[in-house]
């Protein structure tokens, strides 16, 4: 057991080192476990719930349709030199298009 003790830093002015403004390494690390579990919690990346969207919208769906109904084809054959790059960029571009106009709206 590590009997190492860290001081808190106090903001007044009057504040003396006092036995209740001392912190072990346990509860220090007790705090930063439930102070970085609250942080991941309400941290949601704006970016990936707008593409969500977008994925999901008519011209998005058609380009991604393409891009599936090619994966399929060259997952079909053994020797093929298909590679689906145009359907993959062309669903990209479809979605980072759409994501383009709604993504600054979210930015604060």
């Amino acid at each position: 057991m590590n009997n190492c003790v860290i001081f808190v830093k106090c903001l007044h002015a009057r504040c003396m080192l006092h036995p209740t403004n001392v912190v072990t390494d346990q509860e220090e690390e007790a705090l930063a476990e439930e102070e970085g579990e609250e942080e991941e919690e309400d941290m949601v990346d704006p970016l990936e719930t707008i593409r969500a969207k977008c994925e999901a919208s008519e011209h998005c769906a058609h380009t991604r349709e393409r891009l599936e109904a090619c994966t399929a084809r060259v997952g079909s054959r053994s020797h093929t030199e298909e590679e689906c790059t145009e359907e993959l960029f062309d669903f990209l571009h479809a979605r980072d298009h759409c994501v383009a106009h709604k993504l600054f709206h979210n930015v604060k």
